[in-house]
């Protein structure tokens, strides 16, 4: 329900009055609202200051990619107001659904990929339960239209969500989240080469701040700092080699120097 039922829907309503690039604005909140959900289900997984950082870069960079002073002068929003409000209950549905998978579907230690096909398969179910209400207008399908809804639902859904839920149990829902910054990036890229759009200044300079803000977020411009610091520090004071570390009341030294020692044998255990 609330990973695909709801926020699709929603989705699907707003955009018929909302423009894309404000909907692209909107869809950058959902970071901020898995954080909101995440203090509630999960307390303790709480992100560190430089992660949060990264959430607030990421979110100026989609307002720098997609440019709101150009959307803001546009009449079409003040008329889509509830298209608005729509959106914004998409994103919080998206950081409780996000926050409750991280909880109780990969936190609970399931298979990602089946966690993944048991939720896409009730989503689908309480769809058809509530087309007929919903769905009232006329349906046209033909080959083309079939194939574009299995290849979205396969691929742009099916493996997406699986790749997605593996996400959220490597990296953390908070985290995970992040990735909703590279809509608008694909977004711009594909309009550029597919349709033809004009390419903005703002638009490639919204994009890198964008990807620096998923690197701050993830923790992958901390982990190389973190390598950096380790190469500078020097070499550890290794153990004789008959006498490897075993005792958990060894100094810490030493069990760093016997790992040490593990990696240029490669048939040692590494502890």
């Amino acid at each position: 329900m609330f990973l695909n039922a709801v926020p699709s829907s929603l989705m699907a309503w707003a955009e018929q009055t909302v423009p894309s690039g404000l909907a692209s604005i909107y869809n950058a909140t959902t970071p901020i609202m898995t954080l909101l959900a995440l203090a509630v289900l999960v307390p303790t997984e709480r992100l560190t200051r430089r992660q949060v950082g990264g959430v607030v870069l990421g979110i100026v960079g989609v307002l720098v990619l997609v440019g709101p002073w150009d959307v803001l002068g546009d009449p079409q929003v003040l008329a889509s107001v509830p298209g608005q409000v729509a959106l914004l209950g998409m994103t919080a549905s998206y950081g409780i659904g996000l926050a409750w998978l991280r909880r109780f579907g990969v936190g609970g230690g399931y298979d990602p990929t089946t966690v993944a096909t048991v939720q896409l398969t009730l989503a689908a179910g309480l769809m058809l339960v509530v087309a007929p209400v919903v769905a009232t207008g006329p349906v046209q399908l033909d080959w083309r239209i079939v194939g574009a809804m299995v290849a979205l639902g396969a691929v742009g859904t099916g493996l997406a969500y699986a790749w997605n839920t593996r996400l959220v149990g490597a990296w953390g829902a908070g985290r995970a989240s992040t990735v909703t910054y590279l809509t608008p990036v694909v977004g711009v890229a594909l309009g550029v080469l597919v349709l033809g759009e004009p390419l903005r200044w703002n638009e490639p300079v919204g994009g890198l701040v964008v990807l620096a803000g998923i690197a701050l977020a993830s923790g992958l411009l901390g982990a190389r700092r973190r390598r950096r610091t380790g190469a500078v520090a020097g070499p550890v004071e290794s153990a004789p080699a008959d006498s490897p570390v075993t005792d958990p009341s060894a100094p810490a030294g030493a069990a760093a120097a016997y790992s040490s020692r593990a990696d240029l044998d490669p048939s040692s255990p590494v502890p």
